[in-house]
């Protein structure tokens, strides 16, 4: 009798204890299935916002500390941030007050990995180009630069936000 109880009993916490770690498994399934959501939104906005040189839009994406990596250069922080944007609608602003026709400006990532690396962080590995679309039946598009790029993704206070983008790394 003894036996049999310990059997059952075994047998019930086995169980149980298989049961939790799929529910456990589903809700960390969901979550990561909402965080992507949240991380395409994140990348959409800042594409967005550089595209259009919303400066004060692009810098709202980074972590207050955040910083955008191109080679040996970097800028950081979120003043400095949308100063960098600011500067490039500053020219742009200046071409066109000069009746300068202005192609749109195309930042597209392709072939992009994301990969969770806990909870709050995530990187994305991704390529990367710049496009300056046609303006009317002289200029055609042209492809500016093209890369490979490192994304590093923190989750604060609830929110997504780029810590790190690297245009330009290394390895």
């Amino acid at each position: 009798m003894r036996l049999m109880r310990m059997i059952v009993v075994t047998t019930v916490v086995c169980t149980l204890g298989w049961a939790s770690t799929q529910v456990g498994a589903q809700d960390n399934a969901a979550r990561q299935a909402r965080d992507r959501d949240e991380i395409e939104a994140l990348m959409w906005s800042y594409t967005r916002a550089l595209d259009t040189a919303n400066p004060a839009g692009y810098a709202a994406n980074y972590t207050a500390d955040g910083q955008f990596v191109a080679g040996a250069n970097a800028t950081k922080g979120r003043e400095a941030l949308t100063k960098m944007v600011a500067e490039i609608k500053s020219r742009r602003d200046t071409a066109a007050a000069k009746g300068e026709a202005q192609a749109p400006m195309y930042h597209m990532t392709m072939n992009s990995q994301l990969t969770f690396v806990d909870k709050d962080h995530a990187r994305i590995d991704a390529y990367w180009q710049t496009v300056f679309g046609a303006v009317g039946q002289t200029t055609p598009v042209r492809v500016a630069a093209a890369g490979r790029s490192v994304d590093e993704l923190v989750r604060v206070n609830g929110k997504w936000l780029i810590q790190s983008r690297n245009v330009a790394p290394r390895d």
